[in-house]
This record gives structure tokens, sequence and C-alpha cells, in this order.
């Protein structure tokens, strides 16, 4: 078994697979899926997932939007980066060097988790010109205490081990491991869902970037400039979130100056996953408040 998932194989079956479509940029080749028409709207998923994760909210955001919607680099169909090209200013710079080779402007960017972080940091660093970025349970903050001095060193060590990317692939080959991380995530997502997260788990090149990612993450630089986010942000959040406290969504909501919160009751880390249509109906009346849609 390849330790990269192999398009011709593991993309056979792929949700929304008419829309993707593979580009050189910035030295990677990237997968990305296209799909409507209408004002651009990038779309960047989580560490450790993939398009997978759009699989019901994309086609609705295309009955309104030109949406854009890359794998990382390392994740899903999108080639491996370097670890230096893992942090989370390089990745902003990637996602950067896509948009152009793209020859697009996103007028309204959305991103889950890391991949809001992304998002922020592009647009402090104008990157971007969005009228509007929307958070969809985004891990903006850098995690305090003991977590905040283990973390970042513990997925370092298993970054640089070979072997620990193929050890934990090997985990997933057992379903009810990741079943059990899903559900840790406050999240009750479809069986089509499970068996793709457990699809890209298995694969020890998507483990690996994932690893990667979190290595070089850092937020602290991110946290002290969300003052200066001047972008209007929408902060969506599932009420039931375990992996980043809902709670973290008020703070962010306090920093900067154009923030607002909306909480969805009932629903986990990957709310847009278990309920994509209430998902694009705040993302759609979001972006008529900040002039992207008409009406």
């Amino acid at each position: 078994m390849s330790d990269c998932p192999i398009w011709e194989q593991d993309g056979q079956d792929w949700p929304n697979r008419d829309s993707s479509r593979f580009i050189e940029a910035g030295g990677l080749e990237w997968h990305v899926q296209c799909q409507g028409s209408g004002p651009v709207l990038l779309l960047l998923h989580g560490t450790g997932a993939s398009t997978h994760s759009w699989r019901g909210l994309l086609p609705l955001l295309a009955e309104r939007f030109s949406v854009v919607a890359p794998d990382l680099p390392g994740h899903g169909f999108s080639q491996t980066a370097p670890f230096h090209r893992m942090s989370l200013t390089a990745m902003a710079r990637s996602i950067d060097t896509l948009l152009k080779a793209l020859a697009v402007s996103p007028a309204l960017v959305a991103g889950h988790s890391a991949g809001a972080a992304i998002l922020a940091r592009m647009c402090l660093d104008e990157r971007l010109d969005a009228k509007g970025m929307i958070s969809l349970n985004g891990a903006l903050l850098a995690l305090r205490g003991l977590p905040g001095r283990v973390f970042s060193p513990v997925a370092r060590a298993l970054s640089l081990s070979g072997a620990a990317p193929r050890i934990l692939s090997l985990g997933a080959a057992e379903p009810l491991l990741v079943n059990r991380l899903l559900r840790d995530t406050g999240s009750r997502i479809d069986a089509e869902g499970v068996r793709l997260y457990r699809r890209l788990a298995r694969k020890p090149a998507h483990v690996a970037a994932a690893l990667d990612m979190m290595a070089n993450w850092n937020l602290e630089r991110l946290e002290d400039q969300l003052s200066e986010l001047s972008v209007p942000l929408l902060l969506i959040v599932g009420a039931r979130d375990r992996s980043v406290p809902p709670a973290q969504a008020r703070h962010i909501g306090a920093l900067a100056p154009r923030a607002e919160v909306i909480s969805m009751p009932g629903l986990g880390h990957l709310a847009h996953e278990e309920a994509p249509r209430e998902t694009a109906a705040h993302i759609a009346d979001f972006a008529r408040r900040v002039k992207v849609l008409r009406g």
C-alpha cells in the first residue's frame, strides 16, 4: 500500500470528484476543488482533514459562490511540503502562491480549525483582500499551561521520527480507534465521513503532514495581533466542541474589533460536517451583511 493517497485508487469515489483539478504552484502539486459561480469563496480545511470535509457544504455554497477548496500540503491528494514549509506563516505564503496560480482573489474566506488560523495570518499579512472571514470552530489562540508546554515538543518529536507516522497509520486500520478520535471532537458525523477520515489516516504521508503542522504551529504572535484584524469576522462555534473550547470564541470576539459569534447548539468541532445546510445559511447571511452577496 502506498504511503500517499493515490488519486486513481483512493480518489475514485472522492466527494465532489467532478470538481477536482491538479495544479502546480510554489513547487508543489495541489489538489483543488472548484465549483459554482459568483463571488469567489476560499475554503481551508483543518489539520488532518482534506477536501472531503466539505463534501456536504461545498455544493450548497456553490449555489451562490465560486468555491475554491484546496487540500493543504501533504493532506489528501496535495503534494507533501518540506518540514519548514508547514509553519503557520509558511502555509499562509503557500496558499497565497496557489491563489496567484489559480488567478483568483477571494471576496470571502472560510476556514475550519487550523484553516481559520491560516486565513487570519493571510489577512494580517495583507495577502488577502477579502470582505469577510468565517472561522468554523477556529483554532486561533495559543495553548495555555501544561498543554502549551508539552503539545508542540511532543508533536515535533513524533514528526521527526520516521517510524511514528507509519505506526499511527497502522493503528488507524482499527475502525474503533478512528471512531473514538472523531467522537472526541464532540461531533457525530455520517458513515461516509468516518470512512474517508479512516482512509486518509491509514496513509503515513497524510499522518506525517498533520504532525508536521502541529510541530510547527505557534499561535502566540497571531493571538497578539488579533486586535489588528480589520476584516469582518464571523465565528461559527459548535457548542459541544471538545477540541477548541467554545469559550475561546468569546475571547476572540473581544479581541478582534469586527467580530461576531454564532453558536450552533448540539454540534461539535466538525459542526460544518454535521449540519452543512445550517452552516451554509449562516455563511450566506454573513456574505449579505458584508456586501459580498446582494439582498
